[in-house]
């Protein structure tokens, strides 16, 4: 069964010329194209387009998306019928979903309790009260700690997780509004298609070496090799997609690799 691009457009709650451009950029092609000019797509051309929406969701920019659809497409085995190779990925992309269903269903309880917690104010309660570990469900610091513990070993997750746990709420939420804001200053920066050894970029980065130094646990914040340290990680944000949502996807993720890189030929030679 095919559909006009017109009706995938709006059962996707997108727009013809977002799926045009998607077939431009050959992630999306119809299916075939008519003798009157129109887009046409089948079940497989709708199974992709989730895919698509479904990475989108997860802070991916299309060039990122692009590599992996490739990267799906030619991993799927030679014998591997096409509808058991899209449900092998969509599963793959269904867990994905339920871990992030996870957080933001404790995201929500979080907030559901600082409501609550600011309604009872005035009755048996204080503002003590709202500042409980409960605030701040959800907002998981230790969403990459495998990666972390292989990195750089066991012993220096504990030491930057103890600190976390000895922080108050008001110090917990403190650094995640000054982490997040320096996320927001560099997507910023990569969109305005800022040169990576600009003045912008590279206070940027200064900012960005001062947030790693303050976390215990590792090379930055233990006088170790913040070098090696530094560009190491900025290698990583581009190489996992995960860290790379942060910063936009793989493009805005290399910006920041190349204005880091930059700050540490200029500054920690």
């Amino acid at each position: 069964m095919e559909h006009t691009i017109q009706q995938v457009a709006r059962a996707a709650g997108t727009t013809s010329r977002t799926l045009r451009h998607y077939d431009d950029i050959g992630i999306l092609p119809p299916t075939r194209i008519g003798g009157n000019g129109f887009r046409y797509y089948d079940e497989r051309a709708l199974v992709r387009l989730q895919r698509i929406l479904l990475l989108r969701e997860l802070g991916l920019g299309l060039t990122e998306i692009g590599r992996v659809l490739a990267a799906q497409d030619a991993d799927r085995l030679p014998t591997e019928r096409a509808e058991a190779a899209e449900t092998r990925i969509l599963t793959d992309h269904l867990a994905l979903l339920h871990d992030e269903r996870t957080r933001l269903e404790a995201r929500i309880a979080a907030v559901e309790h600082t409501i609550a917690a600011l309604a009872a104010e005035g009755t048996h309660h204080t503002k003590e009260t709202l500042m409980t570990d409960r605030m701040f469900d959800g907002f998981d610091h230790a969403e990459h700690r495998e990666e972390v513990e292989r990195r750089w070993g066991g012993e220096a997750y504990r030491r930057s997780d103890t600190w976390w746990r000895g922080l108050n709420d008001t110090e917990r939420g403190d650094w995640k509004s000054r982490s997040d804001a320096l996320v927001a200053a560099w997507r910023e920066a990569a969109e305005a298609g800022v040169d990576p050894e600009s003045p912008r970029a590279q206070e940027l980065s200064a900012r960005h070496v001062a947030w790693l130094s303050g976390i215990p646990g590792t090379p930055a914040g233990d006088g170790g090799d913040l070098r090696g340290y530094v560009l190491g990680l900025a290698e990583m944000y581009v190489a996992d997609e995960r860290f790379a949502a942060n910063y936009g996807g793989a493009e805005g993720a290399g910006f920041v690799r190349d204005a880091l890189q930059a700050y540490v030929a200029r500054e920690l030679s």
